[in-house]
């Protein structure tokens, strides 16, 4: 019985070191793409690239749609933030998704909202709107009170209601610098249209100084928690999601700040309402179209445009962060299993969707068991080690 319980053993810690040493390889070999992405950019002027795209910008506007759920200690700093947008053309859709605290009283009463008509551009299936209001003193801001029916189907009735080609996703806690929706626009001006999706980076805003939208004393956070989130950050924006990019394989941009086509999302079903994951869902659901269509379009991600968003700092948060974006993870991969090895779908279908597969979703259950591996070694005696 110990000589099968030690063969068990020894041929479980063998697949452990297969499995790290293969992902090691992965993130070895994103490494080194990101690098040579990074490199390539550190080259540039960005402000003098940002100039010379200044013009072009007028002919690509951006709605730019703000779900929020009880967010009445930071959605005015957030809204501040994204009226300072430089940027040329540009409309605010707050979508007030059923909010049980103040936030729906704190911004009519800040920006002076007043009761208007707005006719719908888009024909998503959502839950029942009850108002739609108009700023006073900026013009460009909307308020839309809805029937609580989660971020997705707000994501859903922000589309519905804006009026430009493009649309920017934001998070009601985040906080853009002020060029960021112009580099992030980058891309699709430069490709003219050719890219029809870009993720901007995330970065973590705690312990920072935040005063009417723009952030004042970029330091690090004194919380370990905290630290451990920021190296976390790094590692998947701007060595990940720059590598996936850059082979354009990207399967997820952050919902917390992104640009997409209007006219390709609504093409795609808008975004689920069925999962948690609705940007991972939303982006494979565009990946889908453009190969299963033969479209000559990208998804990208972009390092230069900076949105801070508030990170967990007790455990008892994060495990519930990590809880949601793993299930949704799972469910997207799920409801598109079609998509693994299947050669129809180019490098999505035979890299990318079993990366995720391999990686992303089996990383976690691999790494606990291993922990588990090395406990039951221990008071083995160790001599499995």
């Amino acid at each position: 019985m110990n000589t099968i319980l030690e063969n068990i053993l020894l041929f479980f810690g063998g697949l452990i070191i297969v499995y790290m040493a293969f992902v090691i390889l992965i993130y070895s070999t994103m490494l080194f793409l990101a690098l040579l992405e990074l490199r390539k950019q550190y080259k540039l002027d960005k402000r003098e690239l940002d100039e010379s795209t200044i013009d072009a910008v007028y002919s690509k506007p951006v709605s730019m749609i703000v779900p929020v759920y009880n967010e009445e200690s930071g959605v005015i700093d957030s809204i501040h933030s994204l009226l300072n947008l430089r940027y040329p053309q540009t409309e605010l859709l707050v979508v007030n998704d059923g909010s049980t605290d103040r936030t729906l009283e704190i911004v009519i009463e800040q920006f002076q909202m007043r009761k208007v008509e707005k006719p719908k551009q888009g024909d998503l299936e959502t839950s029942p709107v009850h108002q739609l209001y108009q700023s006073a003193i900026n013009p460009q801001l909307w308020l839309i009170d809805k029937e609580n029916g989660g971020k997705a189907d707000a994501l859903n009735v922000g589309i519905n209601y804006s009026r430009y080609p493009y649309f920017c996703s934001i998070d009601g806690d985040s906080i853009l610098d002020e060029k960021s929706l112009l580099r992030v626009m980058k891309p699709i001006i430069m490709s003219n249209g050719q890219v029809i999706a870009v993720g901007g980076n995330i970065r973590i805003v705690n312990g920072l100084d935040v005063q009417y939208g723009a952030v004042y004393h970029n330091t690090l956070s004194n919380r370990a928690l905290v630290v451990m989130q920021v190296i976390e950050y790094l590692r998947a924006f701007l060595m990940g999601r720059m590598a996936l990019s850059k082979l354009n394989m990207i399967l997820i941009i952050s919902g917390a700040f992104s640009v997409f086509s209007k006219r390709h999302v609504i093409e795609a079903g808008g975004y689920s309402v069925d999962t948690i994951g609705e940007d991972m869902e939303l982006v494979v659901k565009l990946q889908r179209l453009v190969k299963e269509k033969e479209l000559d379009h990208r998804i990208e991600f972009v390092p230069d445009p900076v949105c801070w968003t508030e990170a967990p700092q007790t455990m008892g948060v994060l495990r519930n962060q990590r809880r949601r974006w793993h299930q949704g993870l799972i469910e997207s991969l799920w409801a598109h299993k079609r998509l693994i090895f299947n050669p129809k779908y180019g490098k999505i279908g035979l890299i990318s969707v079993p990366y995720f597969w391999l990686v992303e979703c089996l990383g976690p259950i691999i790494e606990l068991g291993g922990y588990a591996y090395v406990i039951i070694t221990f008071f083995s005696g160790g001599h499995l080690l």
